[in-house]
């Protein structure tokens, strides 16, 4: 499903955050929004969840405008926000009992998610008794269980480490590829956005407008991400961070 921005600003007590933003998602492409901090990207998923309302223009998915939250958007925290009193089955199951799925049936298929994120045999287990990456994995799988339209993605990968993070991009590549919703990912690391992403949005300082826009749709990616030095350096310029080296890392704090 298309989701819509026409002319969305935001202001936050006089304070422009977003300036005059319009763009049209298409079904089942992933765009990552990659800017300085503050600038507005995680708003904008705000906005477009129903969370927050634009100061002017609107976001529309497909014909319908969005007043509010609604089943067909699910928005996803770097904080897997998972019921610490509930086993990992019954968090996931949750997301279809909310719309009045039956407990069985939501059950069932919270396993099966379970399974699709290699957490079989996890499933009774409680969020404090595994780790981070495994209690992620759960949230990927409430995300994507009630097959939304549209997936608001906020940092979902950024409390984690390295190895787990790659990791984790490989399970939601693979479950975006078999859902196809249509995908907003802010994300504060270049090389998850380049790996991931059919189009990256590169924002300004608030109030958030778009640098550039960078195209790798359809192109197959790996985590050597080599061949991809120079789009890499001149993202990072256009962040004012400066990449000598193609090889520099996108530090923690960098202001990204």
């Amino acid at each position: 499903m298309k989701l819509s921005f026409d002319n969305v600003s935001k202001q936050f007590s006089g304070l422009d955050v977003i300036g005059n933003f319009s763009r049209t998602f298409e079904q089942g492409e992933l765009v990552a929004l990659v800017g300085p901090s503050g600038c507005g990207k995680s708003t904008l998923l705000h906005i477009a969840a129903g969370l927050e309302k634009a100061s002017n223009g609107g976001v529309r998915i497909g014909d319908r405008a969005i007043t509010g939250p609604g089943p067909e958007r699910t928005l996803m925290f770097q904080e897997n926000a998972l019921y610490p009193w509930l086993t990992l089955e019954q968090n996931v199951a949750m997301a279809l009992e909310l719309q009045k799925v039956a407990k069985k049936e939501a059950r069932e298929q919270a396993a099966a998610w379970l399974a699709k994120v290699a957490l079989k045999g996890f499933e009774a287990y409680y969020p404090h008794q595994v780790s981070g990456g495994m209690r992620q994995r759960a949230a990927l799988a409430r995300a994507f269980i009630s097959r939304p339209e549209v997936l608001l993605l906020d940092e979902p990968f950024g409390a984690l480490d390295a190895l787990t993070r790659m990791t984790l991009q490989d399970v939601l590549r693979d479950l975006i590829r078999e859902a196809r919703p249509t995908v907003l990912l802010v994300t504060h690391d270049v090389d998850e956005a380049l790996f991931l992403a059919d189009h990256i949005l590169v924002f300004s300082p608030r109030p958030a407008k778009v640098l550039k826009e960078f195209n790798l749709v359809h192109i197959e990616k790996t985590h050597d991400l080599s061949d991809f030095a120079a789009m890499r350096r001149e993202i990072l310029e256009l962040l004012g961070i400066r990449a000598e080296h193609d090889d520099v890392p996108l530090m923690e704090g960098a202001g990204v």
